[in-house]
């Protein structure tokens, strides 16, 4: 039987491999625990600084935790550095809250790759922390720290003590609590702090104590502009700007050291730091340091390129007319040596204009300054440089004054000015203080002719700039000129000549047009053509165009080939006209060539016009005044007329002519109107003047419409007095018929006895009232004679009116009265007249008469007095004929009874023959006098053949005296048609 080998061989070398890796695994070592920790802290830098002995390993893993609450601070693999000598590990760490704060404990372990050792014994930081410490703390104390950074602060409060608040500044801050005791506050971002720093303060409770703290928050240094120089040709002064403001003062202000050496620094006045070498070393390094970091400079240079010279010392002058010589020294004699170059600064004194001047040479300690004024004060000081290897320049020396001597003055400008009453001016322009050369003394002013004729002198006081000459009292032979000459005066002598010509008599001739300027570039612009005869000169001339005869002139004078310039002043106005003249200023006396006229500038005139209104028919005529020169403060371009209409102004025309000084308002209507007119020039109107007018209607429609009424009337009534003239028989028939004559039977052309007269018989009227009839009419009813007497007082009856018919003799009888006993023999029962009655008065208070007050009023008394029958005078003979009985008025039933006695009427009494009526009114109460009250007539009697009324004599008088002028009228037509009766 054969056996064959198992196939197992590769299997169990696997095994056999991967048993001796497990082998050796097991075999390798673990890194080593650290040993030997030890912890240094900085409190000044809140680091901690971590030592131990951790054999090979590289990295280690560190645990920094609150040793209380034991919080994790810090947990990270490190890698920590070797101390060659020592074999120790070192690592170092910041925390943020102060180390003072809170107890802390650190522990570390070995790390190779994922194998880590044992953790080492735990190491503690706390000897701030101990119990013993029991008063309240605040950690860190004073720090200083960059703008911007965050600052952790911790309060440490008492045993049994309460956190109360923490304030960083004026604000509270939220705390956070580290441990049983600690509190801490983070401030983020700091600002800048006072040079004082910041407060950070922290209370407890129940009892408010306190501990604090003061935070600065600064920048570092930062020097700028670090350079070397020598002064005296041998140290080195080297100076730079601290840059901005650390805000840190004290012992954290900023500290300088120059190539190593401590430098104090002093501040000059441009805040640059200056520190001196004593020895030119040609190369600086410059560090500026303070708790917030440090910075550093360098410099390099040789010493003849960064030559500075100091300040000229010991000034002093020696002057003239005209210019003047400055010296001065120098504090280092090496100077002597070396080649400068100086600057002077000449200032006028009363000139802020300042003038420069240079000059260079070996040891130079002078110069003279040339081109200056006479009698003007100046001030001047020096500065020098290097001539070679220009550096920059050295100090300002010390200001001294000096003033120059006085000299002749420059000879004055002179002009003249021609008044038109016979008298010149000569003018001329006050020399300044350095035309004048020195206070002037006086002017001398010659007049002198040609002929040598005439010469005369006269000495004018300083403050005087013209002399007045009487042309009139100047004869000179034939001469038509004379010439004024002008010298000024003072002590340095007397100035040369000026001269100008002076005609005898005026002789300007205006130009046919003056133009109009325009005030541009500060002047106006002047231009005009070559004149040949103008040899010498030309003159411009300018004055207010307002002004008085005595008013400033101005002037220039100008080259012979000129022909443009631009006039300016400072005494130019705004709003002010000036008269701008061009001479030729020849050998003879000035001729007048171009005149202008302009304004600086335009104003709106000043005052109004003088606005008046004139009506004229239906339109009003507006007119005004011209504007004062003086008010127009502008070239005029014409007026704005406006009407007023509440208090809005509306505008009628715009006259673009300035000459216009009316205008006329055409087709206005009858009312009140106001118009304003204001004139205007480039600037505006003025504020206008308001005049108001009523437009009423015109004279001549008046007139018209008078005449027209007169002459419609006069052609109406020469119409019906020729209608009338052509009709009149028909119109006399128709209102003034013939009334007939009454006849009477029987002879009455005999003597007649005496007349026994008995009381005629009369009629009774009865008003009655009717249902059937208007409540206002009222009928008369007649009652019989035999039935009077039944009516008593006490009836109700209404009352009765009687009528008497009366037959007049035409002979003259005796009168009779109606006491007398006496018995005529005739009666006049026979002699009766019918009468017929017409026209009955309708109202029942004016018939009724009232009863008789004695209640005896049964038998009425006559209404007509006897008189009535009797002629008086001598007109009452003829006088006889028919009368018609007057029946007197009832009284009103507030007068009482009515009079017994009839008023009695001398014209009817002596009328004679039949009176027709012509003056009775219907229903016309007459009032006033004794028949005031009493009712009417009931009627009037007419004969049988006429329809006219009868009415009394009195009734006559009361017509006349209530229309007169009705009756004038009456009477005139009257007349008319009786003077055409056939």
């Amino acid at each position: 039987m054969s056996h064959s080998k198992p196939n197992w061989s590769p299997i169990w070398l696997t095994c056999v491999l991967v048993g001796l890796t497990a082998v050796h695994t097991l075999a390798k070592e673990d890194p080593a625990v650290p040993q030997q920790v030890k912890l240094s802290p900085d409190l000044s830098t809140q680091q901690l600084s971590m030592s131990w002995l951790g054999g090979a390993a590289a990295t280690f893993d560190l645990l920094i935790l609150r040793t209380e609450f034991n919080e994790t601070v810090f947990y990270e693999t490190v890698s920590a550095s070797v101390n060659q000598e020592s074999g120790r590990h070192q690592w170092e760490w910041t925390s943020v809250e102060p180390l003072e704060c809170t107890s802390l404990s650190v522990k570390i372990r070995s790390r190779d790759g994922q194998t880590t050792s044992d953790w080492s014994s735990t190491e503690f930081l706390q000897e701030r922390y101990l119990p013993s410490n029991g008063k309240i703390s605040m950690f860190p104390q004073d720090p200083v720290v960059p703008v911007g950074s965050n600052t952790t602060f911790c309060c440490i409060l008492e045993e049994g003590k309460q956190l109360d608040k923490i304030e960083y500044g004026n604000s509270v801050m939220h705390p956070t609590q580290l441990s049983r005791r600690t509190y801490s506050v983070t401030a983020v971002n700091q600002a800048p702090s006072t040079s004082a720093g910041v407060n950070v303060v922290c209370y407890e409770k129940p009892d408010k104590n306190m501990a604090g703290t003061v935070v600065f928050v600064g920048y570092p240094p930062l020097p700028t502009d670090f350079v070397c120089e020598t002064h005296d040709l041998t140290s080195a002064v080297c100076r730079w700007k601290e840059g901005p403001d650390t805000i840190l003062l004290g012992k954290r202000k900023t500290l300088y050291t120059l190539n190593n050496r401590s430098c104090a620094g002093s501040s000059t006045r441009n805040k640059f730091v200056e520190c001196s070498d004593p020895l030119w070393e040609g190369n600086w390094t410059l560090v500026a340091k303070n708790p917030l970091g440090q910075y550093s400079l360098t410099d390099a240079a040789e010493l003849s390129r960064r030559v500075h010279p100091t300040a000229p010392e010991n000034l002093n002058s020696v002057v003239t007319s005209w210019n003047a010589t400055v010296r001065w020294g120098w504090r280092y004699n090496s100077y002597s040596s070396l080649a400068l170059v100086c600057q002077t600064e000449l200032t006028p004194k009363d000139n802020p204009a300042k003038r420069s001047q240079q000059t260079s040479g070996l040891n130079l300690r002078s110069m003279t300054l040339l081109d200056l004024y006479p009698d003007e004060e100046y001030s001047v000081r020096v500065r020098c440089g290097a001539q070679h290897n220009f550096w920059k320049w050295g100090n300002w020396s010390e200001t001294i004054s000096f003033r120059t001597n006085t000299y002749a003055p420059e000879a004055p400008d002179v002009w003249m000015w021609m008044n038109k009453d016979d008298t010149a001016r000569v003018i001329w322009k006050r020399l300044t203080p350095r035309q004048s050369h020195g206070p002037i003394t006086a002017y001398e002013v010659t007049l002198w002719s040609p002929e040598e004729i005439l010469q005369r002198t006269a000495s004018i006081p300083p403050d005087t700039s013209a002399y007045l000459i009487n042309l009139t009292q100047i004869t000179t032979l034939g001469s038509d000129k004379i010439t004024a000459t002008v010298v000024a005066r003072n002590t340095g002598g007397m100035s040369q000549p000026a001269s100008v010509h002076i005609p005898l008599r005026l002789t300007d001739v205006e130009p046919s047009s003056v133009s109009r300027l325009v005030y541009t570039n500060g002047g106006f612009p002047l231009s005009w053509q070559q004149d040949d005869n103008a040899t010498c000169a030309y003159v411009v001339e300018w004055y207010n165009a307002v002004c008085s005869p005595n008013c400033p002139v101005g002037w220039i004078k100008l080259a012979a080939g000129t022909t443009t310039v631009s006039v300016e002043s400072a005494d130019f106005r705004p709003g002010v006209m000036y008269i701008i003249s061009l001479y030729s200023s020849t050998s003879e006396a000035p001729e007048l060539l171009q005149r202008w006229q302009g304004y600086i500038q335009e104003l709106v005139p000043s005052t109004p016009v003088a606005l008046s209104t004139t009506q004229q028919d239906s339109d009003i005529l507006l007119a005004w005044g011209e504007i004062p020169l003086v008010n127009r403060r502008g070239f005029l371009l014409g007026y704005n007329i406006y009407i007023s209409n509440d208090s809005q102004l509306t505008l009628l025309a715009n006259l673009t002519d300035p000459e216009s000084r009316n205008y006329t308002v055409k087709g206005l209507s009858e009312g009140s109107y106001k118009f304003t007119v204001k004139a205007y020039n480039s600037a505006g109107e003025d504020t206008g003047a308001t005049a108001s007018i009523l437009l009423e209607p015109y004279a001549d429609l008046l007139i018209l419409e008078i005449f027209a009424s007169l002459g419609i009337t006069s052609a109406f009534l020469l119409i019906a007095t020729i209608f009338c003239y052509k009709k009149r028989k028909w119109v006399k028939k128709s209102f003034y018929p013939d009334i007939p004559e009454p006849k009477l039977p029987g002879d009455w052309s005999r003597a007649q006895g005496p007349l026994d007269v008995k009381p005629s018989p009369h009629s009774l009227v009865h008003m009655v009232d009717r249902p059937e009839w208007d409540s206002s009419k009222e009928a008369l009813v007649v009652i019989p004679e035999e039935d009077e007497d039944r009516l008593g007082d006490d009836t109700d009856e209404p009352a009765s009116l009687r009528y008497y018919h009366h037959v007049v003799d035409e002979r003259p009888i005796r009168p009779r009265f109606p006491d007398s006993s006496a018995s005529s023999a005739s009666s006049l029962e026979s002699a009766r007249t019918d009468v017929t009655y017409t026209g009955i008065q309708t109202s029942g208070s004016s018939l009724v008469f009232p009863p008789d007050a004695e209640g005896s009023s049964e038998v009425p008394q006559p209404l007509a007095h006897p008189s009535f029958c009797r002629g008086e005078g001598g007109g009452g003979g003829g006088g006889g004929g028919y009368r018609p009985q007057m029946q007197s008025r009832a009284q009103n039933d507030d007068t009482g009874l009515a009079s017994p006695e009839p008023a009695f009427e001398p014209q009817a009494a002596s009328a004679g023959g039949y009176k027709p009526q012509s003056s009775w009114h219907f229903d016309s109460p007459v009032g006033g006098g004794e028949s005031a009250g009493l009712a009417p007539s009931l009627g009037s009697p007419t004969s049988i053949a006429s329809t006219q009324f009868l009415l009394p004599d009195g009734e006559e008088h009361a017509d006349e005296r209530r229309q007169p002028a009705a009756a004038a009228a009456a009477a005139w037509f009257t007349n008319l048609l009786s003077s055409t009766k056939p």
